[in-house]
């Protein structure tokens, strides 16, 4: 599904007034809701064989964003999620590590100490996550805490009132303000596309992010009813791919929430492929948001190689 987009040109002065910036956003063609939800579905139908299901399944274990986000969380239970975010299965050393663990700023630093010496990323949620309903200042102080204690990534939520009240220039200023206070760390900026009630302003939300910094866009916070979709996770794709076309710089994408299987992973990566292309499959450009996700993919990975299926004690509970 094509989209018409701004020319290179045309990008270089769309932030200069918040005028300019909304005549920008609205005039970004409108979405077929139709065309993009008939195409996710086509793609989800596409046939997998055993070889290349195998390379899938060990490329979305690379892609896994490790989660916990909950308010019992305790630094033991962050040490055993470190664990196995290095080595999710502890029988076969030839299974790949999770591309980080993600967990809130003050615990950060035990995630930290737990995957040390390993590929494994620290990612934290951060600017008043999942609501995102704080001052600037304490939004910016959550981001400095967590890069302070060895994040690698931020994980930002924007303003949604703002947004949805058409405050583009207030969005796009705390992107700006947050990406700066993340420093060397990457920023992974959530829509929370459950609440934006529209496809057109899940576009407008995919191009404000990256005009503002963003490193990656992102779905949701997994904390609503409706998180990531075939089709809202295909509409960013085109977003980040013509983002790149027109300004050669890359945008990475990662859907939250609601993925849970193998099969709905995969179903994925071949929206991502058949999207934006071979240079997303890579877990520098995509990732999934995800806590179960990793106990389906480790139990259908030893299925593959063995032609048993473990059930679930197979894994560790997270």
């Amino acid at each position: 599904m094509p989209t018409t987009a701004p020319t290179a040109h045309s990008l270089g002065d769309v932030t200069a007034s918040d005028s300019t910036l909304r005549r920008f956003l609205h005039g970004l063609p409108g979405v077929d809701a139709v065309g993009l939800e008939a195409r996710a579905a086509s793609l989800g139908t596409r046939s997998i064989k055993t070889t290349a299901k195998a390379y899938a399944i060990d490329l979305a274990i690379s892609m896994v964003d490790l989660t916990t986000l909950e308010g019992a969380d305790t630094p033991g239970k962050v040490r055993a999620l470190g664990a196995k975010a290095v080595r999710p299965d502890p029988t076969d050393r030839t299974s790949p590590s999770t591309a980080a663990v993600c967990v809130y700023p003050d615990m950060v630093a035990v995630a930290k100490e737990a995957v040390a010496g390993s590929s494994v990323k620290v990612a934290s949620v951060a600017t008043a996550f999942p609501a995102g309903r704080a001052a600037l200042s304490v939004k910016l102080a959550d981001v400095r805490d967590a890069v302070a204690a060895g994040a690698d990534e931020i994980d930002m939520v924007i303003d949604r009132g703002a947004f949805l009240a058409g405050n583009y220039m207030k969005v796009y200023d705390e992107i700006v303000a947050v990406k700066e206070a993340s420093g060397a760390a990457r920023l992974k900026v959530i829509f929370e596309t459950g609440e934006l009630s529209t496809y057109d302003n899940i576009r407008r939300a995919s191009w404000l992010g990256m005009l503002a910094g963003a490193d990656f866009i992102k779905t949701s916070t997994g904390k609503v009813a409706v998180n990531a979709t075939p089709a809202n996770t295909l509409l960013m794709l085109e977003a980040v791919r013509d983002f790149r076309a027109q300004t050669g710089i890359q945008v990475g994408v990662k859907p939250a929430g609601g993925i849970r299987t193998s099969k709905d992973a995969v179903k994925f990566l071949v929206i991502v492929n058949e999207t934006a292309g071979e240079d997303w499959l890579d877990n520098h450009w995509f990732r999934f948001g995800a806590s179960s996700l990793l106990n389906d993919l480790l139990m259908q990975r030893q299925k593959l190689a063995t032609g048993r299926y473990s059930g679930p004690d197979y894994v560790t509970v997270d």
